[in-house]
């Protein structure tokens, strides 16, 4: 029985190590058949699960590491809370958890963290800073703690006290490059709020430098003629619409455009209507694109099989089923979807689309300010968002004269300037009766689990209508690569 438990954990080991979800899944529920007593490898279970979108039997394998003693119980509370918070949308459970994590270890700068932000997202101002600054008197250069700090006001002066901080913060030797990125963007922020242009645009150009480095040896790489080539064949492919399940209408209003493009804005304010739940960015679409659609692009003896299509329209009514339970009309709120669709459209012929869009100067500088991630490596450097801002129109075009009829735009710059129409466009447009409440979105509880959660939390302002302006003298290039669009 040893040697077989040796090999079974062996197994479990070499399957998460190789990135097999499925098959170590299967190794450590064996492993654990023989041995049920080890928390780690209960731990190594529930990690998995949440990768394989098994949030409910994470929590649970979780759990079951705390029942028989794991050691770092405030880990495993703060992990539980994540899923809680991020992926079923249970955000009361997700605090709880997190005032547990921080009962075992009330100096758990992760916990600290973690709660700070969830209660931003909540637009629980106050509380959201009492977590940072309690994190920040553990550990005063903790970057993460300090960034979202900065992100919670607004900044008068270029020598403001907090900025003063984040310079210092940002001359600690032995940073990570996560870290550098960071603070900058977060200096950039403050120095834009303040005035300080040039000096803002020299603190985001750093951020994004120190971005390109901050996963892993290789620095980020946005690739045009990949992502040309992507854009053909989402052009190209054949996606034949699915009968209606049943007659069941599209499970969600899918709002997408460029990032920064008012997405958000427009989330918030439909989600003050009492008919529409909010479900901010959801990541189903895209995830069952990458698993089913990409591979088969630009082969044309690969079509997505009628069979394969109802699979993934069943998933994804599965999963909004299970994070949004009881939601009468939901919008899914993932600003790249604009890529899928064809897809969107294919597995649900009724879905309706809110197209955000911004004047391109502004929208570009915007993403230049912000950390998007490192599957968005165009979002680095000016003409690479450039580059990308073509494709997606480019591509917007493709869509609109398909479903041209199906596709309502929203233009942020319109809505800012004079709400009430645009408002009630896009009500008439998912056939809603006007709400005063939408007037008020600024007031709305609703979570907002995106960069732009306070802005969202304002009532309409026209500042960021155009912005571009006030760095007219660093985006020659950017002007230029954009010459000829409107």
């Amino acid at each position: 029985m040893p040697d077989a438990v040796s090999s079974l954990r062996d197994a479990a080991l070499g399957h998460l190590s190789a990135g097999r979800v499925p098959q170590a899944i299967t190794a450590y529920e064996a492993l654990l058949q023989q041995t049920p007593g080890l928390p780690d490898d209960w731990f190594n279970l529930a990690y998995l699960q949440r990768q394989h979108r098994d949030y409910e039997a994470a929590l649970a394998s979780y759990g079951r590491a705390l029942e028989i003693g794991a050691s770092g119980p405030e880990e495993i509370l703060m992990n539980r809370a994540i899923i809680l918070a991020e992926d079923l949308r249970r955000e009361d459970e997700a605090v709880a958890e997190l005032a547990r994590a921080l009962a075992h270890a009330p100096r758990f700068v992760p916990a600290l963290v973690n709660l700070g932000n969830l209660h931003e997202q909540r637009g629980e101002r106050e509380q959201a800073q009492a977590r940072y600054e309690q994190a920040l008197a553990v550990d005063p250069h903790h970057a993460l703690a300090l960034a979202r700090l900065v992100n919670l006001r607004r900044f008068k002066s270029p020598d403001d006290p907090l900025i003063h901080r984040l310079k210092q913060a940002l001359g600690v030797r032995g940073r990570q490059p996560f870290e550098h990125a960071d603070l900058a963007y977060a200096l950039g922020k403050a120095l834009d709020d303040a005035g300080a242009y040039d000096e803002a645009f020299a603190a985001y150009s750093h951020a994004n430098q120190a971005a390109r480095f901050s996963h892993g040896r290789t620095p980020l790489r946005y690739d045009r003629d990949v992502h040309e080539r992507l854009v053909d064949a989402l052009i190209q492919q054949s996606l034949q619409p699915l009968a209606p399940a049943d007659g069941a209408a599209a499970p969600a209003v899918f709002i997408c455009g460029m990032f920064r493009s008012g997405s958000t804005l427009l989330e918030q304010i439909l989600a003050s209507h009492p008919a529409v739940t909010g479900g901010g960015e959801i990541d189903l679409l895209p995830s069952l694109a990458r698993q089913h659609l990409l591979p088969r692009l630009g082969k044309p003896d690969l079509p997505l099989p009628v069979a394969l299509a109802e699979q993934m329209r069943r998933e994804y009514r599965e999963g909004v089923a299970a994070r949004f339970p009881g939601a009468a009309l939901l919008t899914d709120k993932r600003p790249d979807n604009f890529l899928f669709i064809g897809l969107i459209k294919q597995l649900f012929p009724s879905a309706r689309i809110l197209h955000t869009r911004r004047a391109m100067l502004d929208n570009c500088l915007s993403v230049f300010f912000l950390h998007l991630g490192p599957s968005m490596a165009y979002s680095l450097d000016l003409e690479d968002i450039a580059h990308w801002y073509r494709q997606y129109r480019r591509l917007m075009a493709h869509w609109q004269s398909l479903y041209g009829a199906d596709i309502h735009t929203v233009d942020y710059d319109a809505l800012v300037a004079d709400p009430r129409p645009q408002i009630e466009a896009a009500l008439a447009h998912l056939e809603l009766p006007w709400d005063d409440a939408c007037l008020n979105f600024h007031t709305s509880q609703t979570t907002v689990a995106t960069p732009s959660n306070w802005q969202v939390r304002q009532p309409l302002y026209q500042r960021s209508s155009g912005r571009w302006r006030n760095y007219e003298r660093h985006v020659d290039a950017l002007r230029a690569a954009l010459d000829g669009l409107s």
